[in-house]
């Protein structure tokens, strides 16, 4: 059951507390309130092409939730958080309040932009900025130890999208827009080696086991030695000539690697030398026209005991058996995000702004929240990029482009309040130790315990 604070804002504003501080303002006077209205009266049109509509499953409507309770993860070293994407209920403190906040770089915008989250590992904070900047903070006080530039110095950096980051053992690997993989010391943001690549990447790689798996903007995924970055095997997957902005990063576990491509096919791979276990396509078969018809992968896909989940831009999302591939169900439900599992339910960000809780045994739609399509709802204008959800202490927290953070109920999908930031935000947010790091698009790491 949500705890007594998740309603309301009577013993404190909790989770996002955000944003009384680090530059950050506050746009309305309820958090977690239950004083400020859905702000979606009237009816949802669909976004897409081909106009599916989604609705909770008369099966699944009233079935009790029930989630494990919140964990503290020291770490969130990966993209996505641990190798395998699973990262189930997660604990930040009572009251967090602001704590510091830290300049990243250089901002996000039109041209350069960057889409790899923070990661956090070793007691400090690892950043990319949209000009190829890798910098270091102390996630105590947010002190920069280091930053590195990965951007050639005989090359423009206009146009080139940064990929992203990741970190095993003291060593923090990167993909870069430049088609490079780089190792950097985690202490001292010294290089320790680099590789060139045929094509750039868009996303960032997965470090697990001594290797790194990192998928380049040709579809081919690369596994590395994490030591000395020779690389051990590759496979390449279907060309796809159009992606959206960003990808999935591979997804490691119990010597399987499932690896995602812009066309919506998704393969199972051994480790140790890349035969292929199964592969699959998450491709929509009721693709109408170039938008509806992008199939591309863009959420990391979860491994969790014994079932990969993932799901497409084009319009499909399932659940396959890890070992052999067969799928044990799948829904008719498109997203850029990764989906978020805990316990036996699947939280999904919807390419139609819907949030819906999912039972994992069986897919069936238990509920659907609407959130806000579009900055102006009623011309239509400016559509809303929802990042998330992240589930911390019985909260489902999700952040639009246009800054405004919602605070969502994982039992029942009810609004807990909203705020307004300053600055828009285009990656997720991470949670590690107890804290919680927002990344805006200007740039500002900001820091919530």
């Amino acid at each position: 059951m949500t705890k007594p604070w998740g309603i309301r804002i009577a013993g404190g504003i909790r989770l996002a507390m955000l944003l009384l501080a680090g530059g950050l303002t506050v746009g309305c006077d309820t958090w977690f309130g239950a004083d400020e209205d859905p702000p979606l009266p009237g009816e949802r049109i669909s976004v897409l092409a081909h106009d599916r509509q989604l609705s909770p499953d008369p099966q699944a409507q009233g079935r009790r939730i029930i989630l494990p309770p919140p964990v503290v993860n020291p770490e969130w070293p990966q993209p996505g958080g641990y190798a395998n994407h699973a990262m189930h209920h997660l604990t930040i403190a009572d009251s967090p309040q602001a704590r510091w906040t830290a300049d990243a770089g250089t901002s996000s915008d039109s041209s350069e932009r960057f889409v790899g989250q923070p990661i956090v590992a070793g007691g400090r904070v690892f950043t990319m900025d949209s000009g190829h900047l890798v910098s270091a903070f102390a996630a105590a006080g947010g002190e920069r130890l280091w930053q590195t530039p990965l951007a050639p110095e005989t090359e423009e950096d206009d146009g080139h999208i940064s990929g992203g980051l990741a970190h095993e053992n003291g060593i923090v690997f990167a993909t870069t827009g430049f088609a490079q993989v780089v190792a950097l010391n985690a202490a001292t943001g010294e290089e320790i080696w680099w590789r060139k690549f045929p094509a750039p990447f868009r996303a960032a790689p997965t470090a697990r086991g001594g290797r790194v798996f990192a998928i380049s903007l040709d579809n081919t995924l690369h596994v590395l030695d994490a030591v000395d970055g020779a690389e051990l095997w590759s496979h390449t997957g279907i060309t796809e000539p159009t992606s959206l902005l960003g990808g999935g990063s591979p997804a490691v576990d119990g010597g399987v690697v499932v690896a995602p491509f812009s066309s919506g096919e998704i393969l199972a791979m051994s480790v140790g030398n890349g035969r292929v276990l199964w592969a699959d396509s998450l491709a929509s078969a009721r693709r109408t026209d170039e938008t509806a018809a992008l199939s591309q992968i863009r959420g990391h896909p979860v491994v969790d005991r014994g079932r990969v989940l993932a799901l497409s831009h084009g319009g499909v999302m399932a659940a396959i058996d890890t070992r052999t591939g067969r799928r044990l169900w799948d829904r008719e439900v498109g997203g850029l995000q990764t989906p978020w599992v805990a316990g036996s339910f699947v939280y999904v960000l919807t390419v139609d702004a819907q949030l819906l809780c999912l039972s994992r045994d069986d897919g069936r739609i238990t509920w659907i929240t609407e959130l806000p399509a579009f900055e102006d709802e009623e011309d239509r204008d400016d559509p809303i990029l929802w990042t998330g959800p992240v589930l911390v202490s019985d909260r489902l927290v999700v952040v639009g482009s246009h800054g405004v953070a919602f605070a969502i109920s994982p039992y029942t999908g009810e609004y807990l309040g909203a705020i307004e930031l300053s600055d828009p935000v285009s990656v997720p947010s991470v949670v590690a130790d107890g804290t919680l790091y927002v990344l805006t698009d200007e740039a500002d790491l900001i820091a919530f315990r």
